[in-house]
């Protein structure tokens, strides 16, 4: 099971904030299925306010109910905490403006699902096999 972090605009539907844009292809269908594999997603989003609640309803009304907003987890509160930060510790961080933007959403559950990277999917995609991505880092116990 893995924490998730997962943007909204520009990631589950397309760029047009303040509006809700287009979904993107597959992206509901995708968070729904890492739910039900039961990994914690959390909406992760500049959205606030009214803004916000039109993406959680966006999102609760395609099935997509995210174990937290905006926070580590679902009872952490804002004036309760003297350490809170947008900051969240995550497994996974789903966003438009990661380096090398947004695989697709087929390419991301598999990335999640079967513990590989991105640059392994992309090889396996061209037809290279596998074996040829860069060695695996070493810990210092394994010289």
């Amino acid at each position: 099971m893995a924490t998730i972090a997962v943007d909204f605009d520009g990631t589950v539907v397309e760029h047009c904030y303040p509006e809700i844009g287009e979904e993107l292809p597959f992206a509901t269908e995708t968070l729904r299925m890492l739910i039900k594999d039961r990994h914690r997603l959390i909406l992760w989003t500049v959205r606030e306010g009214q803004l916000l609640q039109d993406a959680v309803d966006w999102c609760h009304e395609r099935g997509v109910d995210f174990w937290a907003i905006n926070r580590e987890y679902p009872e952490e509160e804002e004036d309760k905490n003297n350490h809170f930060s947008r900051k969240l510790k995550a497994d996974y961080f789903i966003d438009d403006r990661g380096i090398g933007g947004l695989p697709h959403w087929g390419e991301i559950y598999r990335i999640i699902s079967e513990h590989r990277s991105y640059a392994d999917i992309l090889r396996e995609n061209m037809g290279r096999p596998v074996e040829d991505s860069v060695p695996k880092k070493k810990h210092w116990w394994q010289f």
